[in-house]
């Protein structure tokens, strides 16, 4: 799965490196322990390039009476999206990127809940693969506000990072982003295969996994600290 992640990488870099216009008055400050509900840098396809935006992490379906779903939704199964009711119709046409640059992942049943960071060896920001939904509170709840929600799409762990969880996100490749991104592409088994085998496509060799503090743990958490290698546990590899 893909519960917490980071992306402490400057907007000015994220553009050069994902292709996309930088909006004149957004600020983004670096996050070193992004949480679900948390507000998310995602792109999205508009006019024929990628357009940069914020959406709120945990999928609201659009049928939904109440955002009581959200927390229960950051993640979907790559193997049922076409078949589950919240995600089947955002994986036809509302499909996006969640830019990130990092993520923490935890053994399921390691009770001292020892995290370690997963990341390029570079520290370069990638994206994984998600769907979005605008869900709009119904009798005016929220002042009418629609909010624009994202699910993070996870498949099998590959080698790499199957010895902390048997799931992970998906990292798309570069060269699939536009066609993951754009909603008249409805070659949908194409890309629905993007995401059962990007253990087989990417096996993350630029990638490494480092032990890190427990501090990361708990959401109040967000500084630079929550990465700090931590040496007491190398004997984790």
């Amino acid at each position: 799965m893909c519960g917490r992640f980071t992306l402490q990488t400057s907007l000015d870099t994220l553009g050069e490196h994902f292709l996309f216009d930088i909006p004149a008055d957004i600020t983004l400050a670096p996050k070193w322990n992004i949480a679900p509900t948390h507000s998310i840098a995602t792109l999205l396809w508009n006019q024929g390039k990628r357009h940069y935006g914020r959406m709120h992490w945990g999928l609201i379906p659009r049928w939904a009476k109440d955002n009581s779903r959200a927390a229960k939704m950051i993640n979907a199964r790559c193997e049922t999206i076409r078949e589950k009711p919240s995600f089947r119709e955002p994986f036809k046409k509302q499909r996006c990127l969640i830019l990130a640059d990092g993520y923490y992942e935890w053994k399921p049943d390691n009770p001292s809940r020892q995290p370690v960071y997963i990341h390029h060896r570079e520290h370069r920001p990638f994206a994984f693969a998600g769907l979005w939904e605008v869900w709009s509170p119904p009798n005016r709840q929220s002042g009418g506000r629609r909010w624009w929600t994202v699910t993070i799409i996870t498949t099998d762990a590959n080698e790499m990072t199957s010895h902390w969880h048997h799931r992970m996100p998906v990292i798309l490749s570069p060269e699939d982003y536009d066609r993951w991104l754009d909603p008249t592409n409805d070659a949908l088994d194409s890309l629905h295969q993007l995401l059962i085998e990007p253990a087989e496509k990417n096996q993350m060799s630029d990638f490494e996994i480092t032990p890190v503090s427990t501090r990361v743990n708990r959401i109040i958490h967000d500084d630079p600290d929550c990465i700090k290698p931590d040496a007491t546990q190398q004997e984790l590899f």
